[in-house]
């Protein structure tokens, strides 16, 4: 399905119970909503999920140009008022985690929980020449030359050895990204800058993170943790930064057990 929203067009899908609470999904750079169908297959029976796809990724509309965090909030900000959906809960994995931070503190109050996996609060200054290079390789060459590096940071070499069907599943939805929409994001996500401001945010937040994360790893976590008062903190060993899909039972008993105990 898809809506008119700040200014886009905004792919979505809605799964589960109608009579359940709202949960809502928001995916990594370079993947779209279908990197959550292993959390939408656990979580339907228990809840109403809204999946969808960011500005510049899958089918939503890919606008030329830099991006902010703060623009993806408001897009999400957007689609939930367009769909009438008050108070859900969120997950963000990475750059949804994020446009979930952002959100919550641009729209204070518009979540019932926060979950942020695999992602952090703040990238260090010398971290943008990577985003750089990656944007250049995008721009003159395409999505391709990406897929494999990105693979290698996403999972671990056990898991990619024992799983190439996940793993071209994976890489299906790098090579499917459109290029303006890589670019604008990556042009948003090193400016984040929200540590100091996490205390404001007043919701339940997890946090949870691979134990081999290499892109943001167990440190980035910790200082979410660190800087959100009463937030719970989950590691998941032989997990990297798709741990939802490499350890998606444990992942999926984190995030249950937090949503349960939040109500």
């Amino acid at each position: 399905m898809k809506t008119n929203a700040n200014g886009i067009e905004i792919h979505y899908e809605i799964f589960g119970r109608e009579d359940a609470p709202w949960l809502v999904l928001s995916h990594s750079l370079a993947c779209s909503l279908h990197m959550w169908d292993l959390q939408v297959a656990t979580f339907q029976e228990r809840y109403r999920i809204l999946a969808y796809d960011t500005r510049g990724h899958g089918a939503s509309s890919a606008p030329s140009g830099a991006y902010t965090l703060e623009t993806l909030a408001d897009d999400l900000q957007a689609l939930l008022a367009g769909l009438g959906i008050a108070k859900p809960h969120f997950c963000g994995l990475s750059m949804g985690g994020m446009i979930g931070q952002t959100c919550a503190l641009r729209h204070p109050g518009i979540f019932r929980t926060l979950t942020l996996a695999d992602t952090t609060s703040r990238y260090p200054r010398e971290a943008a020449a990577a985003w750089e290079d990656r944007i250049r390789i995008a721009e003159s060459q395409g999505m391709a030359p990406l897929a494999g590096p990105t693979l290698e940071r996403w999972f671990t070499e056990t898991f990619r050895r024992a799983n190439p069907q996940a793993v071209e599943r994976v890489r299906e939805l790098i090579l499917a990204t459109p290029v303006a929409g890589y670019v604008g994001c990556s042009r948003a996500i090193p400016k984040i800058d929200l540590t100091s401001r996490l205390r404001e945010i007043a919701c339940p937040i997890l946090v949870i993170v691979g134990e081999d994360d290499p892109g943001t790893p167990v440190a980035m976590a910790r200082e979410i943790h660190d800087n959100a008062p009463g937030s719970r903190l989950a590691i998941l060993p032989r997990a990297a930064h798709l741990a939802n899909i490499e350890a998606a039972a444990a992942f999926d008993r984190a995030l249950g057990g937090f949503l349960q105990s939040a109500g």
